[in-house]
C-alpha cells in the first residue's frame, strides 16, 4: 500500500477525503439550492449521502487514536504520559472547535446571533471524544499490561461505544439533563437554546459513539492475528460490517422495541449500527482501493483531501455558507449549483496541494523575502 509520506496510511488519508467530498455537495447543495430544487429526489439523497462525514470523521479519529495509542505503547511511553499526550491533543481539536465558532460570528457580525457562538459542532465533538478516549484508555491500561491490553482496550472501545448510542433515546428525552444551563446541556442532547434537542448539532450523545466504534476496530487491526491475516483483515471487516446492516434491519423491524419514543434517524441504536456497518464496508473497500486500485496512482484527489481534512472544512465553510458564499444562496437550479460543487472541489484540492507542499517552509519562505539584495 503506497503512502505519501512514511508515517501516513493511504486508506485512512483516502477516507477522509470521501468525507470531505460528501461534505462538500451536503453543504453546497443545502446552502445554494432553491425552493423548488430543495423539494427534489436529488436533494434528498444529497442530504441522506451527508448523514456519512460525521461518522466518518469520528470513526476515523477513533482508529487514529488507537494507533498512536498503540505506538506509544510500543516505545515504552508510561501510561500516563500517553493519557496526557492524547488528551492534550483532543483538548487543541476542542479549542481549534471554539476558535471555529468565533471566526464565524465575527465573520457574520450583524446578523449571527450570539448563541452561535456556544453551538455544539463537528470539530467540538471530536476533541471531546478524543478527550474520553484518552480517559477510557488510561483505565484499561492501568488494569491491563502486555498482550492483553489491545484486547482489553478493543472489548471497552466496543462496550462505551455501544452504551453511548443506547443512552442516547433516553438522554434526548426522559433522562435529559434539563437542569443543566443549556450551553452544558447542549453538549449532551444537541440542545441549544431552542429548548429541544436538534438534530443538526453534534452533541456527545450519540455522536461520541461513532469514536468508540472506530477506537474498537483500530485495535483490532493493530491485534497480532489482524496483522497476520493481513488484507483478509480488511476483507473481514467490510463483510462484517454487511452482516450488521442486516443484523440492524432485522432488530429494527422486530415488534420488540426498547424504546417507547424512539427517533430512528438521529438516536436509535439500530440505525447507528447501520450506519457502522456502512463505515466498515467503506474501510473494507478503501483499504483494497488503496492496495490494489487507483489509490496506487501517483496523485489521488480523495488521499490529497484527506491529508488537510482540517483546513479544508475551515476554509470552504466560509465559501459556501458564509458572506464569501460564490453562489447566491437558496437560489439556484441544481445545474448551477454543480458547477459551484466542482468549483469548491478544485478549488480546495488545490489549497491542500498547496498546504502539504508548503508544509515546514514557512522558514525557507521568510528567508526569501529578507534575502539581501545581491551589488549590481
Amino acid at each position: 500500500m503506497i503512502s505519501t509520506a512514511p508515517s501516513r496510511l493511504a486508506y485512512i488519508d483516502w477516507m477522509r477525503g470521501l468525507a470531505c467530498v460528501l461534505m462538500f455537495q451536503t453543504h453546497c447543495y443545502d446552502s445554494w439550492l432553491s425552493g423548488d430544487a430543495r423539494r427534489s429526489t436529488f436533494f434528498m439523497w444529497s442530504q441522506l449521502g451527508g448523514t456519512l462525514p460525521a461518522p466518518l470523521f469520528l470513526f476515523l479519529a477513533g482508529i487514529s487514536f488507537a494507533l498512536v495509542t498503540d505506538k506509544l505503547r510500543q516505545k515504552g511511553v508510561p501510561v500516563g504520559q500517553i493519557a496526557r499526550t492524547t488528551i492534550r491533543r483532543g483538548a487543541e481539536i476542542f479549542g481549534l472547535g471554539l476558535l471555529f465558532r468565533l471566526q464565524e460570528y465575527l465573520i457574520a457580525w450583524g446578523w449571527a446571533p450570539w448563541s452561535d457562538l456556544l453551538r455544539v459542532d463537528i470539530l467540538n465533538t471530536i476533541g471531546l471524544s478524543m478527550m474520553l478516549m484518552g480517559a477510557v484508555c488510561w483505565i484499561v491500561l492501568q488494569l491491563n499490561s502486555g498482550t492483553q491490553a489491545r484486547l482489553a482496550l478493543g472489548m471497552t472501545a466496543a462496550a462505551v461505544g455501544m452504551s453511548i448510542s443506547l443512552l442516547s433515546p433516553l438522554m434526548w428525552t426522559s433522562w435529559r439533563p434539563r437542569w443543566l444551563p443549556w450551553p452544558l446541556e447542549s453538549y449532551i442532547d444537541g440542545v441549544h437554546n431552542l429548548g429541544e434537542p436538534q438534530a443538526w448539532l453534534f452533541p456527545i450523545f450519540p455522536w461520541t459513539a461513532f469514536a468508540f466504534a472506530g477506537l474498537a476496530v483500530g485495535f483490532f487491526l493493530l491485534s497480532d492475528r489482524a496483522r497476520s491475516l493481513g488484507a483478509a483483515a480488511f476483507t473481514l471487516a467490510g463483510a462484517s460490517g454487511i452482516g450488521l446492516i442486516y443484523m440492524a434491519r432485522w432488530l429494527d423491524a422486530r415488534p420488540e422495541q426498547l424504546y417507547t419514543t424512539d427517533d430512528f434517524w438521529h438516536t436509535s441504536p439500530n440505525f447507528f449500527l447501520i450506519r457502522v456497518g456502512l463505515l466498515l464496508a467503506i474501510l473494507g473497500a478503501a483499504y483494497l482501493w488503496c492496495r490494489w486500485g487507483a489509490g496506487q496512482w501517483s496523485f489521488s484527489p480523495l488521499i490529497q483531501l484527506g491529508q488537510t481534512s482540517l483546513l479544508v472544512y475551515w476554509v470552504h465553510m466560509e465559501f459556501v455558507y458564509g458572506r464569501l458564499s460564490i453562489l447566491p444562496k437558496r437560489a439556484v437550479d441544481i445545474r448551477t449549483a454543480s458547477f459551484g460543487l466542482l468549483a469548491i472541489f478544485l478549488s480546495m484540492v488545490l489549497l491542500s496541494v498547496w498546504r502539504t507542499r508548503l508544509k515546514g517552509r514557512g522558514a525557507e519562505a521568510l528567508s526569501w523575502f529578507y534575502r539581501p539584495a545581491k551589488a549590481s
